[in-house]
């Protein structure tokens, strides 16, 4: 998902790299798998022939199919560990200003930056922005919230919740062609193949 999609009201979309006869852009195409063996070398060999904007659905759990994708790590940890060390440095120093130069007051003798007393609002604070942006940041690196997708508009992507397997290559890719995609899925056991069109 791009910018554009969050904010179309502020960055003008691209335009579609492919279209149907009657106009409408080209989301991707839609591969259909008959069996757990069948999508998971299908998806080692889209993975080995470079495509990036490519997706797996599966009515469960494919053991080790991340690997036969070749999924990288999420950066989400990172995202979430800046947030909490901006969440405690925000809270010391805010304590800090507010107990030695905003309004001093001495408590029982103690110095002004006594860190004790500090502790828990510092580990509210780390864990309130760390939250937070573990919530946002997998909203935003997942492309949620959309309210309706492309696939959906498929009779026969809706039984991808059953008993079918289905590979998804987006007309973002690099390497998308309609046709030469179309071919390559064949080649590699697709049941039926679908063009689906952006809605």
């Amino acid at each position: 998902m791009a910018i554009s999609d969050y904010m179309p009201f502020l960055f003008r979309p691209p335009a579609p790299r492919f279209v149907t006869e009657s106009g409408a852009p080209v989301h991707g195409v839609l591969a259909q798998f008959d069996d757990v063996a069948k999508v998971f070398h299908a998806a080692e060999r889209m993975r080995d022939e470079g495509f990036t904007a490519w997706d797996v659905h599966s009515p469960f759990p494919i053991h080790g199919i991340e690997e036969a994708m070749g999924q990288r790590r999420t950066i989400l940890p990172f995202i979430v560990g800046g947030a909490a060390l901006t969440g405690v440095s925000g809270a010391m120093l805010m304590q800090w200003f507010m107990n030695g130069f905003d309004f001093r007051f001495v408590v029982q003798g103690k110095p002004d930056f006594a860190w004790e007393p500090f502790l828990m609002v510092t580990f509210e604070l780390g864990v309130l922005f760390s939250a937070f942006a573990a919530l946002f940041g997998m909203l935003a690196l997942n492309g949620l919230p959309r309210w309706n997708h492309p696939l959906l508009a498929s009779e026969r992507f809706l039984s991808s919740s059953d008993d079918t397997f289905f590979i998804v290559v987006e007309a973002t890719d690099p390497k998308f062609d309609p046709l030469a995609t179309r071919r390559l899925l064949e080649s590699l056991g697709a049941s039926a193949i679908e063009l689906v069109e952006e809605t």
